[in-house]
């Protein structure tokens, strides 16, 4: 059995050549949703499991093998992507390398645990809700949900169309931007949002509620951090929050992975983690008509955030909670509760159509600060990391 192997890798790769490239020398854990060459694609599931192998690569992955990246292996994840926890039964269940007994999160949970343990140096994965942010934070690295247009996705089993984006986590923010400059369509990047990012709003409505007292203990600190830097803090609601807390935003993964993997769902269903096929069962509480609405609904939220916005960003607590413990899931309570506010504060920007980063809060293991701003300030959000990151 590969060292690799498990929890925090579902297969590892063959060694195979690589070029040399700006990436040259280092690891990178692909999330088992991503087509590679020559394997076959189970997005966490045995489901998949009969599938045959893909015969090209993702255009994510074909971009990190051609800047010289090294493909270690599938790291494992939730299955089929379906929730912010990072369970997996049929792989295993990866663990934060940072606090004895706690779950990495998810849902690119092994990317995350492979990375803070010194695995590989770049995790590539896909975040719908705070798939990236949330096992970052848990985990103790950096994770950053781009705007959702300027990486492909072409090759990677969906979860949601509408809210997918391609992403991928590094120890620090230096790495995660070279990956992210080889990952990104330069097209995609349009000149005029170049302006630095400079103002950051607290919300006073959302994302700061049922906080671990820990947790909301390291983000004040982080503000404190935050303004000796000469970043402006307005503790204010953007008045786009008032229709987002309305948005069902559970009807798009719902709905969109009953079309995505269809074939388990009708066919295997048995072979599905209850938890996940439960969530996926609830798009038969949502019509056509409703839906539509609820698509509208969410562009319009999208249109108002960009121009509430504009050159300023949010920042909150990547997650309201520390990553709890595996143990607390012997309560099947547990993990509805638990998954709704892992997923809180990182849903917003999906919604949003933006991009946000997590950086490690180091004195609280287990805790991020999240920056979030509106699409395509990508640049100016990693300089703003890049800059508060060694505070931090």
């Amino acid at each position: 059995m590969s060292a690799y192997l498990p929890p925090n890798f579902t297969q590892d790769f063959a060694p195979a050549p690589t070029p040399q490239g700006p990436l040259s020398g280092l690891r990178v854990g692909v999330k088992d949703l991503f087509d590679v060459a020559g394997y076959v694609t189970r997005a966490g599931s045995h489901a998949r499991a009969a599938q045959p192998a893909a015969t090209r690569d993702a255009e994510a992955v074909a971009r990190l093998r051609a800047a010289g990246a090294e493909l270690l292996g599938h790291t494992n994840m939730t299955e089929f992507a379906y929730s912010g926890l990072g369970l997996n039964p049929h792989f295993g269940t990866p663990m934060s390398p940072i606090v004895h007994g706690a779950i990495a999160g998810g849902s690119t949970s092994g990317g995350a645990a492979a990375l803070a343990s010194g695995q590989i140096d770049i995790a590539l994965g896909t975040d719908t809700g705070g798939s990236l942010r949330i096992p970052a934070a848990f985990c103790g690295v950096v994770g950053m949900k781009p705007t959702a247009a300027t990486i492909p996705d072409q090759g990677a089993a969906a979860l949601s169309h509408t809210l997918d984006s391609v992403g991928a986590m590094a120890r620090d923010v230096a790495t995660l931007r070279r990956a992210q400059e080889v990952l990104a369509t330069p097209a995609m990047q349009p000149v005029a949002q170049a302006a630095p990012l400079r103002r950051l709003i607290v919300p006073k409505s959302f994302g700061m509620t049922d906080l671990d007292p820990q947790v909301a203990r390291a983000f004040e600190a982080c503000l404190a951090i935050l303004a000796d830097l000469g970043f402006g803090i307005e503790r204010r609601d953007p008045g786009f929050l008032a229709d987002y807390a309305r948005l069902p935003i559970w009807q798009f993964a719902a709905v969109e992975s009953r079309v995505h993997h269809a074939g388990p769902y009708e066919t295997s269903p048995d072979l599905i983690d209850p938890r996940v096929r439960a969530r996926m069962d609830r798009a038969d509480e949502v019509d056509a008509v409703t839906y539509a609405k609820s698509l509208a609904q969410r562009a319009s939220i999208a249109a108002q955030a960009r121009d509430e916005l504009g050159e300023a960003g949010i920042v909150l607590p990547t997650v309201a909670i520390l990553p709890p413990q595996l143990s607390a899931f012997d309560a099947p309570a547990a993990f509805d509760r638990l998954n709704l506010l892992a997923l809180r504060n990182t849903s917003l920007a999906n919604v949003i159509d933006g991009c946000s980063i997590s950086l490690p809060i180091k004195a609280t293991p287990g805790a991020g600060l999240m920056l979030t701003a509106p699409g395509f300030r990508d640049a100016a959000l990693l300089d703003a990391a890049e800059r508060i990151a060694p505070r931090l």
